[in-house]
């Protein structure tokens, strides 16, 4: 079936169930950002690949909304489908609550599998239309009914990643978890967030490509803490090629002695019933999915607060600060190494490589880093016009040849058992024009201005988003995405709570304040449609720095070891200050990679380092 087909379909069983819309998130069951393909409904109904979007039908048209990120990729996919793209905060573009409250009236109804929605927004929808007198229905998943060739659950071996990597124990996580439980007198923890518990329980496993997370739910109760996920990921007849530490019945065995159950997948819901009325629940209901929430019985009392796992993951330990500076050294010289074989191809020639070849030659050199695990995101190789779509990945049907002008954004990463990298460089393919030096100026400046900022503690990253836009603001542009994410330790390589933004995004909680041990995102961008972009992205440490009268001061540390493309930069747009900034930072790159180099490369590395 093609997209209209499909559309068809579903509206035959929107029918058949009473429906008068369907809306369809990008969440799997555990709100996860990146999804495996057994839950790309989205996708597979829309033709949108997108990580980020949510599709409405009715019973005459579709609607599609996401965000600027995607925009022109959507543009894109949704031609000749009938499916209406809404740019989500453009002006004129209603949110897809509005959308719904316009959409249906009384007596109507609004579905949606309530496993793939989060609690909150459940309940939004829910109250919204109640009072238009129209409601919800949650218990279908009408994807399923017709898509035939439905990939199957993910099902990889789980196993431990030691605690010389995490630097804490589980039980030691598991208690920290029950201390914050007691603050607000939970009796029980209900968790779902699948990087959290690997956290928490010091796992790692592969149901999501790029993401060493595996399909499961978690309930901390009094006595005991309950996993619930596939029973064959901890079986002995695991692949032992794909582990990286004990698993099977000797992981059983660890977790039953730090007091953890391993109970079947599905079996959550007949346990969050049998919980017992009056007992107190904590959980979130931006995370957990609605099927949750109201699979516990009114008689139970909600306490919904953020994951506290959220917060302790977000605050590396002195161990996994330790191990991220050495997974990023190893990472810096496989990304070093690839820019000295870029600069050398165009000097000489170009015919036959393309952006697809340009990756594949990049993850070539991560592969030969130790303890590298595979990439931490599908990389976006993005040449000339390509750079202006933000999260563009080539296709073979997209795959355009490198030629010896513009631009190559190469947005990257890897998953080392050290920590998880995310690096961008935008590389000069040739000679460029004024233009394109100033924006890739520009850009710049606002990547070493923010990772040079000191702060008083407190600051949430809406304080410091200003700092990388400013140079792209004097002259009337910007970039229509959040300037920095948090990373997590061999785990999601986009992770809460921190992030540098100056927009509170609807249904996200209070701004979170910078602790020492975060890691995060610096990359500002700029995207010129049809023409190219540009983006510099490095990922940065909090620290503490100096401590005075006026109270405690913070800074961030480099961790990204790259050097940036000297051959793109216009030297009379840098300040004094920023020029110092940039040698310095160059100084350090050379120091952490040249003794990995060979004696062509260290050469080439002086060069690409040098003064400006």
């Amino acid at each position: 079936m093609d997209i209209k087909e499909r559309l068809t379909a579903l509206r035959a069983r929107m029918s058949a169930h009473g429906l008068d819309a369907w809306l369809v998130p990008t969440d799997d069951f555990h709100s996860s950002e990146y999804v495996a393909d057994y839950f790309k409904s989205r996708a597979w109904l829309s033709g949108f690949t997108g990580s980020a979007g949510s599709l409405l039908i009715s019973r005459e048209d579709a609607w599609l909304w996401t965000d600027g990120r995607y925009f022109l990729q959507a543009e894109d996919q949704l031609q000749g489908t009938g499916i209406q793209l809404m740019k989500i905060g453009e002006e004129g573009v209603p949110t897809i609550e509005q959308q719904v409250q316009d959409l249906l009236g009384e007596g109507q109804l609004l579905g949606f599998d309530g496993r793939c929605m989060t609690a909150g927004k459940g309940e939004r929808f829910e109250k919204l239309l109640k009072g238009k007198k129209a409601s919800i229905s949650t218990d279908l998943d009408l994807t399923g009914e017709i898509w035939e060739d439905r990939p199957s659950l993910p099902c990889h071996p789980v196993w431990e990643l030691d605690q010389g990597y995490t630097g804490k124990s589980r039980r030691e996580k598991l208690s920290g978890i029950r201390e914050e439980m007691k603050k607000f007198k939970a009796d029980y923890h209900v968790v779902s967030s699948l990087d959290d518990i690997a956290w928490m329980l010091n796992l790692r496993g592969d149901d999501i490509a790029c993401n060493p997370v595996f399909l499961s739910y978690l309930l901390i109760g009094p006595d005991k803490v309950l996993l619930f996920a596939q029973e064959e990921e901890f079986s002995d007849e695991a692949d032992q090629g794909s582990v990286h530490g004990i698993y099977g019945s000797a992981l059983l065995q660890a977790l039953s002695e730090d007091g953890v159950e391993l109970r079947p997948y599905d079996s959550l819901y007949e346990a969050l019933a049998a919980i017992p009325e009056g007992a107190r629940v904590m959980l979130d209901s931006s995370s957990v999915n609605h099927r949750i929430w109201t699979t516990l019985s009114p008689k139970v009392r909600r306490v919904d607060r953020t994951n506290p796992a959220l917060l302790q993951k977000a605050v590396k330990n002195e161990t996994e600060m330790e191990n991220v500076r050495q997974a990023h050294i190893r990472d810096g010289v496989a990304v070093t190494r690839f820019m000295y074989w870029l600069k050398k191809a165009i000097q000489g020639d170009l015919s036959g490589m393309t952006e697809i070849s340009a990756a594949e030659k990049l993850e070539s050199f991560r592969s030969e880093q130790e303890h590298y695990l595979g990439p931490s995101f599908e990389t976006i190789s993005a040449y000339g016009p390509h750079g202006a779509i933000v999260h563009y990945e080539p296709t073979a049907e997209t795959d355009l040849p490198l030629e010896k002008k513009s631009f190559l954004l190469v947005d990257s990463g890897g998953q080392y058992l050290e920590g998880t990298t995310d690096i961008t460089r935008t590389f000069a393919m040739g000679p460029l024009c004024a233009e394109e030096k100033e924006a890739y100026t520009r850009v710049l400046r606002g990547n070493l201005n923010l990772a040079a900022v000191k702060f008083h503690y407190g600051c949430t990253g809406m304080a410091f988003d200003y700092i990388a836009r400013a140079p792209l603001w004097e002259v009337g542009m910007d970039y229509n995405h959040g300037t920095g994410h948090g990373v997590g330790y061999f785990l999601n390589v986009h992770e809460a709570p921190n992030s540098f933004s100056y927009k509170n995004m609807q249904g996200r909680r209070t701004p979170c304040v910078f602790e020492e041990g975060m890691v995060t995102s610096d990359e500002p961008g700029l995207y010129l449609t049809g023409k190219f972009g540009v983006r510099c992205e490095n990922l940065i440490l909090c620290r503490k720095s100096f401590k005075n009268e006026y109270g405690q001061f913070m800074e961030f540390e480099a961790l990204t070891m790259v050097p940036w493309d000297l051959d793109a930069v216009d030297v009379s747009l840098l300040t004094h200050q920023e020029r110092k900034l940039l040698n310095d930072y160059h100084r350090t790159v050379y120091e952490k990679i040249a003794p990995h180099l060979s004696e062509e490369e260290q050469a080439w590395l002086k060069e690409a380092t040098r003064e400006v």
